[in-house]
């Protein structure tokens, strides 16, 4: 008996092993999240995962901003601009903006608030550099708001 080479304790299926002293299979430690992650693995929720093989993008980047630019993007809200800068977008999409206005009245409206912001900005100018924003020319854009919704 004492010449008998060890026999290996019998093989729980699932149960991972390693090689310990003298050769014997000892079973391994494996916590409770190491279980839930091993069994989710072998029902292959992990299959099939969006990015899966890709490396993650932008990694190496050292942007401090990195979550708050991606979340921005992947819902395709535009940045939060300084007041300059937002009054020049609102004056380039003038039109997109007038697009649901059912009134002559209301598309006025818009436009003389747009305008007087515009004029605000400059009486209260903030720090930095000097940014030019344009008022609307307000018949002209009543005249093409006229012009794509058909009135007359």
């Amino acid at each position: 008996m004492a010449d008998e080479a060890p026999t290996e304790p019998t093989e729980e299926p699932g149960r991972p092993r390693r090689r310990g002293p003298r050769g014997y299979r000892v079973p391994v430690f494996e916590g409770w999240i190491d279980r839930q992650i091993r069994e989710a693995i072998e029902r292959g929720e992990f299959d099939n995962l969006p990015g899966a093989g890709k490396p993650i993008p932008n990694l190496d980047e050292r942007d401090e901003n990195w979550w708050i630019k991606g979340k921005l993007e992947r819902e395709g809200i535009k940045p939060p601009l300084p007041n300059a800068l937002a009054l020049r977008r609102e004056v380039e999409e003038i039109q997109r903006t007038l697009a649901d206005v059912r009134s002559e009245a209301q598309a006025r409206e818009i436009i003389d608030d747009l305008n007087e912001r515009v004029r605000e900005l400059y009486l209260h100018r903030d720090r930095g550099p000097l940014i030019v924003v344009r008022t609307v020319a307000v018949e002209p854009a009543i005249a093409e708001w006229k012009q794509r919704t058909n009135r007359s």
